[in-house]
């Protein structure tokens, strides 16, 4: 046995599983009376979000969850979103599933089954798409109602009726609220899963541990230029690989949570100008948000707010005008499977000696590693070998670190190729540049990025295929301003068939959520190989010129 070894096993006192719950329990503790959260006219401080996360745990412990038990919740990012990523975990070891708010009731049934949820939390204003997943499942899952007191009297549609036997806010304050929340035995337990809708209509269940989230959380306050008391504006759904981990990251520096139902301009503004706003996060959607609001719906502030934003890097354009209007952008990039963004363009000052338009050319890149990613690379899929770094060789973008995912949820042989040889395969397709810095070129998942969501093509497809005049499809994605990509479906029809882009729309609507329906239907005779196999490299050219 080595020397360093002898005597020297790990004890107690000297290894204790990496989580970020501690990190709020060290918050509530230094920082009680700093505010925490703010929601409309409410606020939390540190030692009231701290007791109601300990609230949340000890309810649900009442109720028999504890470890490997999956709660659900289908919420705003308002307060019991963020008190769930903390109550949830320290609920005996529960684990955090994050619905995505659009989803239609056909996927929703499928996560909560594929998940076994004990426990379903569901915000009012979508109580009407989650009755109708209750209704297709074989789980029986406590169902808890969330009914907003600060919900918007101007709101775009009225709160659904209740649909569980129990109310959030009673729920909660029926909690101990000096529970004592057990930290995780091993950080390799898990601590959330959100579903990916990969290259198949399928979701995959990503599993992630506390040891991820707790580095993750570290890496975004050092890579997203996070100083003290940060004050963190929620423009990034939360349940979106769990806000990229802000929720976790936000606490470190025992900084303010300020929620945001919808993504709306007045409301971003007024929350920069008000709470003084220094960090948010979002897709390009919401950088047009901000530069095409009317004057009016504008407030001016004398800081500049750091934005950070993934998917498709901003044109020159774009960064400059957001600059003007008093924010840094930060360009990221990564995947659910990285627990977010993994990989950060790092702007190296020696860039400002640079013409604007070489300038352009570095952000178009996604960048280097986070700081707990341990390699990134761009690898032959085939070899695995490193490609030439000469900025023109594809290959594989491949992630290797403790900001990588367990696996997918009872999916073993998903989880078996996706980390095959040591790495986990994005599927994503780029290149690397002498500098070490990357850049994608293409997807081979074939997965569209529409505001930030995952679309899978193949879903899409399937769905057009169930209309009778439809005899081939394919969908691919077509620029959109607003939208960054959205779906774009060229459709051959049954001879003598008559059949509309309206019928064939709405036909789209009635079976998958209305954002993963296609902008155009393009009828034409789709280009093949010898084997009639559809050339989807032939449908993106044609689609990169179009537009919705």
């Amino acid at each position: 046995m080595n020397k360093f070894d002898l005597g020297l096993e790990r004890r107690e006192a000297n290894h204790q599983p990496l989580t970020p719950l501690s990190y709020l329990a060290r918050a509530a503790r230094v920082y009680p009376d700093r505010p925490a959260v703010i929601h409309g006219n409410s606020r939390l401080s540190y030692s009231d979000f701290w007791r109601n996360c300990c609230r949340l745990a000890s309810a649900l412990v009442s109720e028999g969850v504890g470890r490997g038990d999956t709660v659900t919740v289908m919420l705003s990012n308002t307060p019991p979103m963020l008190e769930a990523h903390f109550g949830v975990p320290m609920a005996d070891g529960a684990v955090l599933h994050s619905l995505n708010t659009r989803s239609d009731p056909a996927t929703i049934a499928f996560q909560l089954d594929h998940a076994e949820s004990r426990i379903v939390i569901v915000d009012r204003e979508f109580s009407t798409v989650m009755r109708e997943a209750l209704d297709q499942v074989t789980v029986r899952p406590l169902v808890i109602d969330y009914d907003d007191p600060d919900y918007p009297d101007d709101a775009p549609h009225p709160k659904g009726d209740p649909i569980g036997t129990r109310d959030y806010a009673d729920f909660v304050a029926a909690g101990d609220p000096a529970f004592a929340g057990a930290m995780p035995a091993d950080e390799w337990d898990a601590i959330s899963l959100n579903y990916t809708s990969g290259t198949t209509g399928n979701p995959k269940g990503v599993v992630c541990h506390h040891r991820g989230a707790a580095l993750m959380a570290l890496d975004n306050t050092i890579h997203s230029g996070m100083g003290k008391h940060p004050v963190y504006l929620w423009t990034l759904p939360m349940f979106h690989c769990n806000g990229w981990c802000f929720p976790w990251t936000v606490v470190v520096q025992a900084g303010t949570h300020v929620c945001l139902r919808w993504v709306r301009a007045p409301a971003i503004f007024d929350a920069i100008a008000e709470h003084e706003v220094t960090h948010l996060c979002g897709a390009p959607i919401v950088m047009s948000t901000l530069l095409n609001a009317p004057k009016s719906e504008k407030r001016s502030f004398a800081h500049t707010v750091a934005f950070n934003t993934a998917a498709a890097p901003p044109p020159e354009s774009v960064l400059r005008a957001m600059a003007e209007a008093g924010f840094e952008v930060n360009h990221l990039y990564g995947l659910t499977e990285t627990y977010g963004p993994a990989v950060v363009n790092e702007w190296n000052t020696d860039w400002n000696a640079l013409h604007p338009a070489e300038q352009a050319v570095r952000k178009a890149r996604q960048g280097v590693r986070y700081l707990s990613l341990s390699d990134l690379a761009i690898l032959d899929p085939e070899t695995m070998a490193p490609v030439p770094p000469d900025g023109e060789t594809m290959g594989e973008v491949m992630f290797r670190g403790n900001v990588v995912m367990k696996g997918y949820l009872k999916n073993p042989e998903a989880t078996e190729k996706a980390l095959a040889g040591g790495w986990f395969h994005s599927g994503d397709l780029g290149v690397m540049h002498p500098d070490g810095y990357i850049q994608l070129k293409d997807r081979s998942k074939d997965i569209i990025i529409s505001g930030g969501e995952n679309i899978s093509s193949i879903e899409v497809e399937e769905a057009l295929y169930k209309h009778p005049a439809v005899a081939l499809c394919g969908v691919v994605a077509m620029p959109d301003e607003k939208w960054g990509e959205r779906p774009v479906a060229f459709t051959e029809v049954v001879p003598g068939s008559d059949v509309t882009e309206a019928e064939l729309l709405e036909h789209c609507r009635s079976l998958i959520a209305g954002y993963k329906c296609p902008a155009r239907i393009v009828f034409a005779e789709l280009p093949k190989t010898s084997t009639g196999k559809i050339q989807k490299f032939a449908l993106r050219e044609q689609a990169s010129g179009m537009s919705a």
